[in-house]
């Protein structure tokens, strides 16, 4: 990976370089994210700029694709050929083109479904837990989940306790399809139901996808960040 003109660095040098810790510089080199360092004739080791490369690219790819995902890249990038780690890139680039474009169809869909009206209910307007499955594309699994979560609540029919969906729980059903589709877990759509239950407070969930929308540029700036640094690390490995 280095060359015989790169300056050798101390564990604590890529440390400060890099922004980390001295034993998370170590965790690297184990994990395979930084190249084996050479070792003094004491056995002290002794990195280069590729090492500092190699950490600063897992720093911004953890951001952008998570930790494994990151580990994954720079060890394909010290292993060669430089197709895998690009294949890798693009695989996590796609990634956030499908958040971004499930977004924009959640923003879209809340909007219009926080809007419909529910007067004039009637007991025939319910819905059972395979036709509303079936309305959203979804299992059936699904609802009795969100269910046992809190998210969709149904009414219960005697004698059995069938669950049936008014037309304002199904509207709940569908908000909540939409944003788990958009990336949007469990605890985080716990924490905003009761209040869209209140008054479908559409604010209330702009906010929340605008949250997402944030998240999903930070990680996609990161991908951009890490682009320098990984392409050193892939000339290093190439001899380049």
């Amino acid at each position: 990976m280095s060359t015989l003109n790169s300056p050798a660095l101390r564990t604590v040098d890529v440390a400060r370089r890099a922004g980390c810790s001295v034993q998370q510089v170590r965790n690297l080199e184990r994990d395979g994210v930084l190249p084996p360092a050479a070792r003094t004739a004491a056995g002290y080791r002794r990195y280069t700029e590729v090492h500092v490369s190699a950490a600063l690219s897992y720093r911004a790819l953890a951001v952008g694709t998570g930790p494994v995902g990151a580990r994954r890249i720079l060890r394909a990038a010290h292993r060669g050929p430089a197709q895998e780690v690009l294949a890798l890139l693009d695989a996590a680039h796609a990634r956030l083109d499908r958040e971004r474009t499930d977004l924009g169809l959640a923003r879209e869909a809340s909007v219009l479904i926080s809007a419909e009206p529910v007067e004039d209910v009637r007991p025939s307007d319910s819905m059972s837990v395979s036709e509303l499955a079936s309305a959203l594309g979804v299992r059936p699994s699904a609802l009795r989940h969100w269910d046992a979560k809190g998210l969709v609540v149904p009414d219960r029919v005697p004698p059995r306790g069938a669950r049936r969906y008014s037309p304002a729980q199904a509207r709940d059903a569908r908000i909540v399809h939409q944003l788990r589709g958009a990336g949007y877990r469990i605890a985080p759509l716990r924490a905003l139901m009761p209040g869209l239950r209140q008054g479908h407070r559409s604010e209330d969930v702009r906010a929340a996808l605008a949250s997402r929308d944030a998240s999903i540029t930070v990680r996609s700036r990161a991908l951009l960040d890490a682009s320098a640094s990984l392409s050193a690390v892939l000339a290093a490995a190439a001899g380049t």
